[in-house]
């Protein structure tokens, strides 16, 4: 039985708090033989505490062996079965900043890239221009339509930006156009299923005519697309869990899959893990559960960056006091999904985790967050979908199962 049909039948409501903090693409490997990961490096004195009073595990996402996208892996952390609830990376995009998805629309999240004169890619994120330089040639891509469906785009944030298919027949089981490497061309747009093959067609017109559109731009001269689908119409936390569940993160995908699940998503300024930090505690007297996502972990690890990496995991354990003062009854710490700095990308790797309870933790033997302790902690390895039973009952919001 799924964790979202069994959980219904055990909740109870109580006055607790659960925080789940997840710092994005946190797990990693070493660069050499006996190295440490930036995870094990860095100075996280805060970190380390809560480990040497909690318990310590690992997590994987889909299944071993398997690298998740980030769609894929908040999903599983927030309790639902990757492989039962497929959902595309563009409605998530989309919902998250307050396009409208409805019954039949096909949303796919977008990347500027650089094509060099072949046509092959050179930059899969166009240099990582800033959202002042997008702005404009968004509004390029805003022009482009094509017979047969109306295309909405609303840029995301810097080289990322949303559209938002409709028209009659729609439907979004379509391949990424996305290689995932340099050297080559994009992908066409190739249905999975032949009731996606007209909007599939009507998808590579319109490619064609936004690369045209974007033809004189020094870096963003073409685009790529990920993440074709539509709303999933999840089961909501409100009814799986019993939580009144708030979102707290900088990035707007991520706040779109917080909304499928029935978050609220909490307005505020700044981009620091203090300011996110800030924003929890404005409203921390209104929820029971707090997700606080962090994301230039990942970013950092998809750059190669292992210093950088190492300081955004720092700059969140020194801003955690803050956090701590708030007395959450249950506290967990992890990741989505591995993105180690020598692969510069996702991986299979396990997940860091890090449980803390403010009551009923079982500690283990170990004392420092870090992925080799966190191999030998006593949570063990476990799907991610158990990280909500285990916050819930340690929250003490689970009954007994049977007599």
């Amino acid at each position: 039985m799924p964790a979202e049909h069994l959980i219904p039948l055990l909740r109870k409501d109580v006055p607790s708090k659960i925080v789940l903090l997840v710092m994005d693409g946190l797990g990693d490997i070493p660069a050499e033989p006996g190295g440490l990961t930036p995870l094990e490096a860095a100075h996280t004195p805060h970190l380390d505490r809560l480990a040497a009073g909690g318990a310590l595990g690992r997590t994987t996402p889909v299944r071993q062996g398997v690298t998740p996208g980030s769609g894929p892996a908040h999903l599983a952390m927030f309790g639902y079965d990757p492989l039962t609830y497929l959902v595309g990376r563009g409605v998530m995009e989309a919902l998250g900043i307050g396009m409208q998805v409805g019954a039949g629309d096909v949303a796919v999240r977008g990347n500027f890239c650089t094509l060099d004169a072949a046509g092959s890619i050179i930059d899969r994120r166009a240099g990582r221009i800033s959202s002042e330089e997008a702005a404009p040639i968004i509004e390029l891509l805003q022009g482009v339509q094509v017979p047969g469906m109306t295309a909405e785009v609303q840029l995301v944030k810097e080289y990322r930006f949303a559209l938002v298919l409709r028209g009659a027949g729609l439907q979004g089981d379509i391949e990424d156009t996305d290689p995932q490497v340099t050297g080559q061309p994009p992908l066409p747009a190739a249905a999975r299923s032949q009731g996606s093959q007209k909007t599939a067609e009507l998808v590579n017109t319109w490619i064609a005519a936004a690369h045209q559109a974007l033809a004189n731009q020094p870096k963003a001269n073409g685009i790529t697309l990920r993440g074709f689908g539509g709303d999933p119409r999840l089961p909501q936390y409100a009814e799986a869990y019993g939580l009144r569940g708030a979102c707290v993160a900088v990035y707007p995908m991520y706040k779109g899959v917080s909304q499928l699940v029935g978050m609220d998503v909490i307005k505020f300024s700044g981009e620091s893990p203090a300011d996110e930090f800030a924003a929890a505690q404005n409203v921390w007297g209104d929820y029971d559960f707090f997700f606080i996502h962090i994301k230039k972990t990942d970013s950092m690890g998809e750059d190669g960056n292992y210093e950088g990496k190492l300081k955004v995991i720092e700059s969140v354990d020194a801003a955690l006091p803050a956090l701590l003062e708030l007395k959450p009854d249950v506290l967990l710490v992890t990741g989505d999904h591995s993105t180690p700095v020598p692969m510069r990308a996702h991986s299979w790797h396990p997940v860091p985790l890090l449980l803390w309870s403010a009551q009923n933790a079982l500690p283990d033997a170990q004392t420092q967050f870090g992925e080799r302790a966190c191999g030998l902690g006593g949570l063990g390895t476990i799907p991610a979908t158990d990280i909500m039973p285990l916050a819930l009952a340690h929250a003490g919001r689970l009954e007994k199962f049977g007599a």
